[in-house]
């Protein structure tokens, strides 16, 4: 049976616009044992989705720590896979295809010099994640990459006792990069205005914004926080019924858009939504410079509840 070696490495916002390139991957390659190289936080949702058969885990070696790249250098190797597509495509996946030095290498779909399938596009950095990856793919033989789909994850959600009509929010982000957050008290001014319209807000986030979700649950009884509670099979499915979102460029909003929810996503300098914004149904995009000049009556307007 062909092997075949898919390396996705993460963040969640680019592991969840890598779903279409997984689809088609599976689908192009129908017979083949299908093997993807991942990071911890994405496994179990990797082995959910269905493309893989097999799913590995990336301890990412730093430095000079050799033998645990010499053990990664056998265990790519010892795959014997016939191609591998390398969807990550930063510096550390290239030196993945340089480990395989010497003797023959596989096939290699991605921009590691001198690979057999390259993303021979010189503005590959100026496309949106989505239509980079396809690229990519088409260049390598594959004609048709699908949007990302999440009609395949399942959660048991009702442990939450969420109301019948609810709205996600997730207004935390990554802690390196403040200028990505709109203010969380107008978050908590939001929340305050769907629970008047009878919406409960249901606040997500991981394990380092417990507290300041908690803070602001506490301030409107209505709400609920599920900050660090939450896998991302979780949001998927509660997305799928949620009345609409609002959260900042951050990586649950990603899964969020792509399970069809109406969302509003907001956007400061610190990011580009032409590179790398939520794709869905049915997704708003609203950027200011600094997210302090956005106003909380046009999010409202945006959210059409």
């Amino acid at each position: 049976m062909t092997g075949i070696l898919v390396i996705k490495l993460g963040a969640l916002g680019d592991f969840v616009q890598a779903l279409g390139p997984f689809a088609a991957i599976r689908s192009h390659h129908r017979d083949a044992r299908i093997t993807l190289l991942t990071t911890a936080p994405y496994a179990e949702f990797a082995e959910a989705c269905g493309y893989f058969d097999e799913v590995w885990l990336d301890d990412k070696a730093k430095g000079l720590v050799v033998g645990k790249w010499l053990k990664l250098r056998r265990r790519l190797r010892s795959g014997g896979f016939a191609r591998i597509y390398d969807l990550q495509t930063s510096d550390r996946s290239c030196r993945y295809f340089h480990l395989l030095w010497p003797g023959p290498k596989p096939e290699w779909s991605g921009v590691a010099a001198g690979c057999s399938h390259p993303h021979a596009n010189p503005g590959r950095d100026f496309m949106h994640t989505i239509e980079r990856q396809a690229e990519q793919l088409a260049m390598a033989g594959i004609a048709k990459t699908p949007p990302p789909d999440l009609s395949w994850a399942e959660a048991d959600v009702s442990r939450f006792g969420l109301s019948a009509s609810y709205a996600l929010l997730a207004p935390g982000g990554a802690p390196g990069r403040p200028a990505k957050r709109w203010p969380y008290r107008r978050y908590l001014e939001v929340v305050k205005r769907l629970a008047e319209k009878d919406i409960q807000p249901v606040l997500l986030g991981g394990d380092a914004e417990i507290e300041i979700m908690e803070a602001i649950a506490d301030k409107c009884r209505e709400s609920v926080s599920l900050a660090g509670q939450t896998t991302f099979q979780d949001i998927a499915v509660m997305a799928g019924d949620a009345k609409c979102a609002l959260g900042n460029d951050t990586g649950p909003m990603h899964l969020i858009a792509a399970a069809g929810c109406p969302s509003v996503v907001l956007y400061s300098a610190a990011s580009d939504p032409a590179l790398c914004a939520q794709r869905g149904r049915d997704v708003t995009i609203l950027r200011r410079g600094k997210l302090d000049d956005l106003e909380i009556d046009e999010v409202m307007s945006a959210l059409k509840v």
